[in-house]
């Protein structure tokens, strides 16, 4: 008896996961084939550094941003973890990081699982404090 409730809530949980893993993928931002533009400010004590008008292949921000040599990083268990950003590097010590936001708000993705779209526009801001 006690085996098959087991049995029963082990596949309760799968199905819900299953369930949950397609939801994601039906709904979750898309990247776009072929051309775009997009724009990227960079943002240090509320001012901005510098303004990246950038026209791309790439179907996500870290690829354009690698390549562009805007952000430098590393990989770590989230995705990359960016450590520079146009040459301005995050002291951890004062537990400085770099921020993704798109329009302003906050990005729910790493910046190599950020897909974009034409016309899209993305700040990274230096931010203190964890």
């Amino acid at each position: 008896m006690k085996n098959k409730k087991l049995i029963i809530g082990i596949a309760a949980v799968a199905a819900i996961a299953l369930l949950l893993a397609g939801l994601y993928l039906i709904f979750s931002p898309k990247p776009t084939e072929g051309a775009k533009e997009i724009t990227v400010a960079v943002m240090v004590d509320g001012e901005t550094k510098g303004t990246y008008q950038l026209q791309t292949d790439a179907e996500y921000l870290g690829d354009v941003l690698e390549q562009e040599k805007i952000i430098e990083g590393e990989d770590g268990q989230y995705g990359l973890f960016i450590h520079t950003v146009d040459g301005i590097k995050a002291d951890e010590g004062k537990q400085e990081w770099w921020c993704l936001t798109k329009g302003g708000n906050n990005v729910d993705t790493g910046v190599d699982l950020t897909p974009i779209q034409d016309g899209d526009s993305f700040e990274l801001t230096l931010k203190v404090g964890y």
